[in-house]
């Protein structure tokens, strides 16, 4: 079982040497990666939309920049998005971006991708909400065509590119692996045909877990691929609106017995999310840092490490 760290936003209250002094620290401890999620802007509610998910002034750096910056300061970690809102970006300049951060890592990253629900941040990006779906599947495609192919011709509905070439490639021949976000429907069809592995989000219900398994396996037979190439994996909690869930990651036998029966289900990775464990009540980033080491040696200790399953 592989063990992932969601970088938390919070960390940036105390400056940015404690950014990257977690980083460092959640390298140290043992775990397998660090995955940082994206949001460029957020909105304010207004009178024709509803406020988001998350306080407009939370502080959240820009997702590619700190992973190059993470990157800096470890040495063996894996590198990841969780998610990076692929279609309000524009894909080429992704494409050179991860593949620049995957060679100067030495092949550290691993691209988790989704569409996102924020219309308004695709507003203020000047890109179309209608249409993301679509947009991601073709960016998916050119942007591996970027990371693999020596000359470039890719003609589609959004996205085209006439004998062009980006070099240098990426550290991992091909790319780095692109994992899909989300539990609709469409995310779920979308990992069969075209994702490296399934990035699932939350405490599903156990009968919806095997539902979306079993929707991405069937869309994989659709498309000619093998199911059991898709990877899977799991965030255990993601940060909760409900007062009474904020307590989940202080619990740490609850933890550990959520991922030993997510392995039982044949997921290979598990994200833990540091937001999550802040508000659990490691509310700096010393205490934070306590808090997944504890965690890692109670999971290590009932699973042993990574390497070892």
């Amino acid at each position: 079982m592989k063990l992932s760290v969601d970088y938390p936003s919070v960390a940036f209250r105390e400056g940015p040497e404690k950014v990257l002094e977690l980083g460092k620290a959640i390298e140290d401890i043992g775990y397998d990666e660090i995955a940082v999620f994206d949001h460029v802007v957020m909105g304010y509610p207004t009178d024709d939309r509803p406020a988001p998910r998350y306080p407009p002034k939370m502080p959240v750096l820009e997702a590619i920049v700190l992973m190059a910056q993470l990157a800096v300061v470890t040495d063996r970690i894996g590198l990841a998005t969780e998610v990076l809102v692929l279609p309000q970006r524009q894909p080429v300049l992704v494409a050179k971006q991860i593949s620049t951060i995957d060679l100067m890592s030495h092949g550290r990253v691993r691209l988790g991708v989704g569409v996102g629900w924020q219309a308004s941040e695709y507003d203020a990006l000047e890109e179309d909400f209608t249409n993301r779906g679509r947009r991601m599947d073709e960016a998916i495609a050119l942007m591996r065509s970027y990371w693999s192919d020596e000359q470039i011709d890719f003609t589609g509905e959004f996205y085209s590119s006439t004998a062009m070439a980006m070099e240098p490639k990426p550290a991992q021949p091909g790319g780095p692996q692109i994992w899909i976000g989300g539990g609709s429907k469409a995310a779920l069809r979308r990992t069969g045909q075209l994702g490296d592995g399934w990035m699932g989000s939350a405490l599903a219900a156990e009968e919806t877990i095997l539902e979306s398994v079993a929707a991405i396996h069937s869309a994989a037979e659709a498309a000619g691929r093998d199911p059991a190439s898709i990877g899977l994996q799991m965030m255990l909690q993601p940060p909760p609106s409900k007062e009474e869930d904020k307590a989940y990651y202080a619990d740490h036998d609850l933890v550990v017995r959520r991922i030993v029966r997510l392995k039982e289900l044949g997921f290979e990775w598990v994200s833990l999310n540091a937001t999550a464990v802040f508000q659990a009540g490691a509310r700096s980033v010393d205490a934070m840092i306590e808090q997944l080491g504890l965690l890692h040696a109670a999971i290590t200790a009932e699973l042993g490490d990574s390497d070892d399953n």
